[in-house]
């Protein structure tokens, strides 16, 4: 239905504003113009089958809206070939063609109209488009009143009142309220059993999976990985929590303005290990992790305290372990050292939390060394945690013990 042979599609960006139509005449008749070339997409090549439900994931600017429009015949690709077999119905931009001072009723015919129907074909249809939508109180009211939701609503029951071959859809199911939402999902599906081709960008990782059977993840206007759906998805994670951790590991190099004590003790470097003892800054619910402090004493110190502390994002401090708590005596520290801090099953629930260290005496008298909320860490799900709601899990178990019913007797 859908092919595409190294395609590639350029922008002309100019390399300073100008204000006025009229001086960017009298320049281009100057040739002072100067634009700079942008490949949003390049060396693209696929195929979508009939039928298929086909994903795209990447991040913002990997060029999917581009991709789109290119099959969509919105835009026109500078190289390549693009074979398109069918109807298209392109969800873009929901409401796109529409004129703010005319009715929704006008606008219905209007966009009909951009669609390719004609005005007897869509008086077929007004009926049935302005149910879907539940606009019956405003159909004759202008465009200007109605509600970005409401704008969004008749968009989507216009480009979908008729089953298309071919639907292209670009991040529409996560515009408007939570009702249209299933509404339009619940249309898509229903395409989808009647053999409609789909070309789906979300975001929705989740819904990828479940609803395409092949995807392709584009970075960069290219395509760095295609295959099946949860092959590709798991790619485009991998390369997430790649550029998280980096983005971590980084946040924590730099000096932090919330240190303090005196150095008698200094804290020299911090990480977080996997059981491997391979520094790490993303992990999963219930996995091993570590925290080591290397440190270098410069005098010798008796019997001083290590710990730590973990906040959440939102700033609500969750736990305080240290080394006097667990009734370790560390003696005369002199020089250069580590401690090491272990959990065996990370009792974390999914967010962002931040981490402190610091040392100080046995009296708690004197800090030698305070990293207040210095370092970072992400937890993510693990696929043996369905809890949700809170900031850790108990790791308990559940069990149901049925009570006999007392049975009545006639004395």
């Amino acid at each position: 239905m859908i092919q595409l042979e190294d395609v590639g599609v350029r922008y002309r960006l100019p390399s300073e504003k100008i204000p006025t139509l009229k001086e960017y005449v009298i320049r281009a008749l100057r040739g002072q113009i100067k634009q700079q070339t942008f490949w949003a997409l390049q060396n693209i090549n696929l195929e979508v089958y009939p039928g298929e439900v086909f994903g795209i994931v990447g991040p913002n600017g990997a060029g999917k809206s581009t991709l789109l429009k290119v099959v969509s015949r919105v835009l026109r690709p500078t190289k390549g070939r693009v074979r398109v077999v069918g109807k298209v119905a392109p969800l873009l931009e929901l409401g796109a063609g529409f004129d703010f001072e005319l009715t929704g009723r006008e606008n219905i015919f209007l966009n009909g109209a951009i669609l390719g129907f004609s005005k007897r074909e869509m008086e077929k249809r007004i009926d049935r488009i302005v149910e879907f939508a539940g606009l019956g109180d405003f159909i004759d009211a202008p465009l200007r009143t109605y509600s970005s939701g409401m704008v969004a609503r008749l968009g989507f029951a216009v480009a979908t009142d008729e089953r298309p071959e071919i639907l292209v859809v670009d991040e529409i199911l996560s515009v408007g309220d939570a009702e249209f939402q299933t509404r339009s999902f619940e249309r898509i599906q229903s395409f989808q059993a009647q053999g409609t081709t789909i070309l789906l960008v979300t975001h929705d990782i989740a819904r990828v999976e479940t609803m395409c059977q092949r995807a392709i993840f584009l970075s960069h206007g290219q395509i760095v990985a295609a295959g099946s759906a949860a092959q590709v998805v798991d790619r485009y994670l991998g390369r997430i929590r790649q550029q998280e951790e980096t983005r971590l590991a980084e946040a924590q190099t730099a000096e932090q303005p919330w240190r303090w004590g005196n150095r008698k003790i200094e804290i020299t470097k911090v990480e977080f290990l996997d059981e491997h003892g391979q520094p790490k800054n993303i992990f999963q619910t219930g996995e091993y992790f570590a925290l080591r402090i290397e440190y270098q004493a410069h005098e010798p110190i008796d019997s001083p305290v290590f710990g730590m502390a973990i906040h959440h994002n939102d700033g609500t401090h969750l736990t305080g372990p240290n080394t006097q708590f667990a009734g370790l005596d560390l003696g005369r520290v002199e020089g250069k050292g580590w401690v090491l801090y272990e959990v065996d099953r990370l009792p974390l629930l999914e967010g962002l939390y931040k981490v402190s260290v610091a040392v100080h005496n046995a009296s708690d008298s004197e800090m030698y060394d305070d990293h207040d909320r210095q370092y970072q860490v992400r937890v993510i799900r693990s696929e043996n945690t369905n809890e949700r709601y809170g900031y850790l899990t108990l790791n308990g178990r559940w069990s149901l013990t049925r009570c006999t019913p007392i049975q009545n007797y006639r004395v």
